[in-house]
């Protein structure tokens, strides 16, 4: 039911997963990323808990390969039923498909990707994503993995219609620098995009604002003179 691209900036060290499923809120539960850390996509039948599960043994020095075998060998339920792309603050990268992942499914790595797929109408689907992420290390990392979202989208995307998306992306804060979603819609990913543009040329006055709000101005707000 999802496609997804997880992926790192080799220039700035960002880390982050865009995400598009047939499902509602498919950002609340898939994407997961840790400044400085990781990004990971826990998707197919999800169990959001993996994302901080895989994160934390990433903080502890792991590698992404290290992390997701310890996983895999620590008893945990279920894990038959999930599928989970890793990626780490190396770029080294990780994957895991249960034997219960549905329909037609395919994961392609590459250093600093793991494109990941489930009931998709295609193998093909994540081949385009993970080269369209290869193939744009000039962009910043949010339209990178938008753009192969986008990518995957015109390859075939997943068999039922797309109904919900999300764009996460880490840098050098606790908190995300980008954390946008379509909750439900008939074309989330354009809504996405959409979303995107509005919100790029404002992305670094947040951080601004969180770190030296003495030095923004008061954006329309009341004199409290």
């Amino acid at each position: 039911m999802t496609f997804s691209v997880t992926g790192r900036c080799e220039q700035t060290g960002m880390l982050g997963v865009a995400i598009a499923t047939s499902s509602i809120c498919v950002a609340s539960r898939c994407p997961w990323a840790r400044a400085g850390v990781g990004a990971v996509a826990t998707q197919n039948i999800t169990d959001p808990s993996i994302g901080n599960t895989l994160l934390d043994k990433l903080a502890a020095g792991r590698s992404a390969e290290a992390a997701l075998a310890e996983l895999l060998s620590s008893g945990a339920q279920n894990l038959e039923y999930r599928q989970i792309a890793v990626v780490d603050n190396q770029g080294g990268f990780a994957h895991h498909s249960g034997d219960k992942t549905l329909g037609i499914s395919n994961v392609t790595a590459k250093t600093n990707c793991v494109a990941a797929g489930n009931i998709l109408s295609a193998t093909e689907v994540t081949i385009t994503m993970a080269e369209r992420f290869s193939a744009t290390p000039a962009l910043h990392l949010a339209p990178r993995l938008l753009g192969a979202l986008q990518a995957g989208l015109s390859a075939g995307g997943e068999m039922g219609p797309v109904k919900s998306c999300g764009l996460l992306v880490v840098d050098e804060q606790p908190w995300p620098l980008v954390d946008l979603r379509c909750d439900w819609d008939d074309a989330p990913i354009c809504r996405l995009n959409d979303l995107w543009e509005a919100y790029q040329p404002q992305m670094d006055d947040y951080v601004v604002r969180a770190l030296d709000p003495s030095s923004m101005p008061a954006y329309m707000a009341p004199d409290s003179r």
